[in-house]
């Protein structure tokens, strides 16, 4: 379990830490510079104990195990001796599924959302925060901490003109809910949710909908809210009522609001940052659990973005 088919979990190791691993029976013996041969023992040690409890091994979640941290932080792990590469956190508990946050800014991100009333994510695409978000969400419903499920999300196309959609409300903002569609059945099954939806315990709002209403006791999720303007995100976080939990994530380097308009997730970071009550995670290019081309991909966009003049980039890069 732990080398993997025809040592593919090794091999996985050797490319991305830049050693040489060989071994014979239980006996492992790695070659290359002294700080990636650190690294890369404490994570076989680590790996090894994971696999000895009954804990599944596979090429997806070995490349998260690499991705929770670098190779830097791997050997000041391996240096000073610590066992476990991120400080474990609860598992989030769903009816079909576990969750669990990795690495230190997902789990930190967990932990404000079991803490703080609003609370922004805001990163990357890949990094976890609508699909931790939704697990947060089920789990409290189950738990029976709120009584509903809100999604929120602003009907702005990628680039693309769609024109009008046919079918009633749900029908026409479907699309646009999809990722959190997808979660939602992968924790609850298929089933579950469209219960839930016809009961109205899960609701499915596009945010120019939201207006005069107040949330109580709601687990309300916005996401996509780079795409909000600023007289929506006032709107919205104005909306929470008592007993209940806000989540807003985006991503702000993919803004597709009108040229010129400000985003209202950029500007509430402006704002509202060190307001007590309201937590901000700021996820990075190392927190992609995506497909490692994915982490590639952003870094390229990013470093591309870094060098573009002042007309190449517009409204300072659209960053927060």
């Amino acid at each position: 379990m732990l080398c993997g088919q025809l040592d593919g979990h090794l091999r996985q190791i050797e490319e991305r830490l830049g050693v040489t691993i060989s071994n014979r029976g239980n006996q492992f013996q790695i070659s290359g510079p002294s700080v990636n041969v650190a690294a890369a023992q404490h994570l076989l040690i680590y790996l090894y104990a994971e696999v000895c409890q009954g804990v599944g091994l596979s090429p997806e979640s070995l490349h998260l195990h690499l991705q929770e941290a670098g190779l830097e932080h791997l050997a000041e792990r391996a240096a000073s001796g610590t066992d476990a590469p991120v400080e474990a956190l609860q598992v989030i508990r769903t009816r079909r599924a576990s969750v669990k946050p990795r690495g230190k800014n997902q789990q930190g991100y967990v932990r404000a959302i079991k803490q703080c009333d609003i609370n922004f994510g805001i990163g990357p695409a890949g990094t976890g925060k609508t699909y931790l978000a939704v697990a947060c969400a089920v789990e409290a419903l189950l738990e029976e901490r709120v009584r509903r499920i809100l999604l929120v999300r602003p009907a702005v196309e990628a680039g693309e003109k769609l024109g009008f959609l046919p079918g009633d409300l749900a029908q026409k903002i479907d699309p646009y809910l999809r990722p959190l569609y997808d979660a939602l059945y992968e924790m609850l099954g298929f089933e579950t949710v469209n219960k839930y939806i016809e009961r109205n315990i899960i609701e499915v709002a596009p945010l120019a909908f939201m207006r005069g209403r107040t949330l109580n006791n709601a687990f309300i999720i916005l996401d996509e809210a780079q795409n909000t303007t600023r007289e929506q995100m006032k709107m919205f976080l104005t909306r929470i009522g008592f007993g209940s939990t806000a989540v807003i994530t985006g991503d702000a380097t993919q803004i597709d609001l009108p040229r010129g308009a400000q985003s209202g997730l950029t500007h509430a970071g402006n704002i509202l940052h060190g307001v007590d009550g309201i937590s901000f995670t700021w996820f990075a290019n190392k927190d992609v659990v995506r497909h490692p081309l994915v982490q590639r991909i952003v870094e390229a966009y990013d470093a591309h973005e870094d060098k573009a003049t002042p007309l190449d980039s517009p409204m300072d890069k659209r960053k927060p």
